[in-house]
């Protein structure tokens, strides 16, 4: 889908361009654009480096085990479903880790082992399991202390001082997690409310996807099929 919308914008960009005689200006525009690409990601680089090599540093000084043992009490409140011991909050707790010192970069790999093992856990694999959701929406607004992305970008850009923002992503995010937290929760509370719906000749409820008709979940009214 998303390859579609950017076709689609390509090609309106050039039939405006076209019909109001400026391909000249589209043309500059794109190598503009394509030059400010290359700039930012080489100021990219050098913060990401500078920020990798310091987590390797903490992580060789144990910062990152301090970190996720801090990390360890919230990881059991909010995957209650994820066994103790299970390779998936080891993932979980070094996503978290990456993330809160804003390296989203180094996150990734870490939250992609955590679907992963996660994904072993769910009883039905073409659903995400309530855990996969929650994972997504901690990685998605994550608290952020040092954001290192948008600091690289406002050094590339000439900012005056381009850590001023730290106080306010740090707010903002501070936010945006508080929010992840109370949706997961309430969907959480929604799910586990929710009447059973079929039941089989056998007595037992039939099972299926999480949130499907035939998952055993109520309609409104709690039907038994008999």
């Amino acid at each position: 889908m998303v390859n579609f919308i950017w076709l689609f914008f390509i090609a309106v960009s050039f039939v405006a361009a076209i019909l109001n005689g400026r391909m000249e200006a589209l043309t500059e525009a794109a190598f503009e654009g394509a030059k400010s690409g290359v700039t930012v990601s080489f100021g990219l680089i050098s913060v990401m480096v500078f920020w990798l090599g310091l987590m390797r540093i903490g992580e060789d000084a144990g910062l990152l085990r301090k970190i996720a043992v801090l990390l360890q009490p919230a990881v059991r409140f909010l995957f209650p479903d994820v066994p103790k011991g299970h390779p998936a909050l080891g993932y979980i707790m070094s996503n978290m880790s990456a993330n809160i010192l804003g390296l989203g970069n180094a996150a990734t790999p870490m939250g992609i082992k955590a679907m992963q093992e996660l994904q072993k856990l769910n009883p039905h694999k073409e659903t995400a399991s309530a855990a996969m959701c929650t994972l997504l929406a901690l990685n998605t607004s994550s608290i952020t202390l040092v954001p290192t992305t948008l600091i690289a970008i406002r050094m590339t850009y000439g900012s005056v001082n381009p850590a001023e923002i730290v106080g306010t992503t740090l707010a903002a995010t501070l936010v945006a997690t508080a929010a992840a937290i109370l949706a997961d929760r309430w969907y959480r509370h929604r799910y586990n409310r929710r009447p059973p719906k079929d039941i089989g000749r056998d007595g037992t409820m039939a099972q299926g996807p999480p949130g499907s008709d035939a998952g055993g979940f109520g309609q409104g009214k709690g039907e038994a099929v008999v």
